[in-house]
């Protein structure tokens, strides 16, 4: 707050020494933006951050006030307000801009290095040699697509712009699919559980299958020993169908498990560009869904997503 002692005290004082806002370079705001003079046209000073005398960042705009149109200012209305929001945001700008050049210098490097050396070498390597340098690359192109989406995802989640295209979606088949790719490409033991007569869910089926392989893989980087996806009917509420992801890790500690779900959040290891559980929370809940966060009995992690059961839908025979 600015602190300009008793309201009546300012009356009748110049505004220069009620309004003590200076810049970095100590110019006062009244001397930067002059109120009272410039432009008979000028209605208003744009937004700008200035300091209070204790150090403080605050946003101040100002209405110029006339009593006729290009006559002398008679009155100048000030707002400041705290600077917080914007410091907060300009550092959710630099996460994102950190998390980009890190997650893209990889898998760019990767494909840049691999097809220079194509360029250079081609007639000295191998058909296996070349089969292995453009399957990599290929990867690190996928790589790069998949985060290219997931930056759109965000977006879309951020501005309420997310389009579902939902219709009955047999929640059991897309778990099993995702079991079997992931089980394809990682060494860990991920064991699957489908409860008999899983009914289907209202759900985009895209989605659904983009939320279960994020939760899986995600398992699987941060997780150790077996990780154990379960589908079966949501405890507290029969009309939901619940996937429960687990692993055998450290778990999360209950103080971080309300940031799991927030931009950018990531493990001590396993890297990773902090989105996908953001993600999954907004798809989930982009479904009339719920996703939840706790403790495997025996130690590690587990993570629930409930779907909704599609309108009149009965058990699967």
């Amino acid at each position: 707050m600015l602190d300009v002692g008793p309201a009546g005290s300012a009356v009748g004082r110049p505004l220069d020494e009620v309004l003590a806002l200076t810049d970095h370079d100590a110019q006062a705001w009244t001397a930067a933006n002059a109120p009272y003079d410039g432009l008979p046209t000028r209605k208003a000073v744009p937004e700008q951050a200035w300091l209070l005398p204790d150090g403080t960042e605050v946003l101040v705009t100002a209405r110029l006030h006339r009593d006729v149109r290009i006559g002398p200012v008679q009155a100048v209305a000030i707002s400041l307000r705290s600077g917080r929001g914007r410091a907060r945001l300009d550092r959710d700008r630099s996460d994102l801009v950190a998390t980009l050049a890190h997650e893209l210098r990889s898998p760019l490097t990767g494909v840049k290095g691999f097809v220079n050396a194509l360029l250079a070498r081609w007639d000295k390597l191998s058909d296996e040699q070349k089969r292995l340098m453009l399957t990599t690359a290929s990867a690190d192109a996928d790589r790069l697509s998949r985060l290219i989406a997931e930056l759109l995802d965000v977006a879309r989640i951020d501005t309420g712009r997310l389009q579902l295209h939902r219709r009955p979606t047999d929640l059991a088949l897309k778990v099993t699919r995702v079991h079997d790719s992931i089980t394809q490409a990682t060494s860990t033991p991920v064991e699957l559980d489908i409860v008999d007569g899983i009914p289907p869910v209202d759900a985009d089926p895209d989605k659904v299958m983009q939320v279960l392989t994020n939760l899986v893989e995600n398992a699987v980087r941060h997780g150790e020993g077996t990780v154990r996806v379960r589908v079966a009917p949501w405890a507290d509420d029969p009309s939901y169908v619940a996937v429960t992801v687990t692993d055998e890790g450290e778990g999360i500690p209950v103080e971080l498990r309300k940031r799991v779900f927030t931009k950018f959040w990531t493990a001590s290891r396993g890297g990773g560009s902090g989105l996908g559980l953001y993600i999954v929370s907004g798809l989930v809940k982009a479904h009339g869904g719920v996703v939840t966060v706790d403790d495997r009995p025996g130690g590690g992690a587990r993570v629930t997503t409930a779907w909704p059961v599609a309108a009149g839908a009965t058990s699967a025979q």
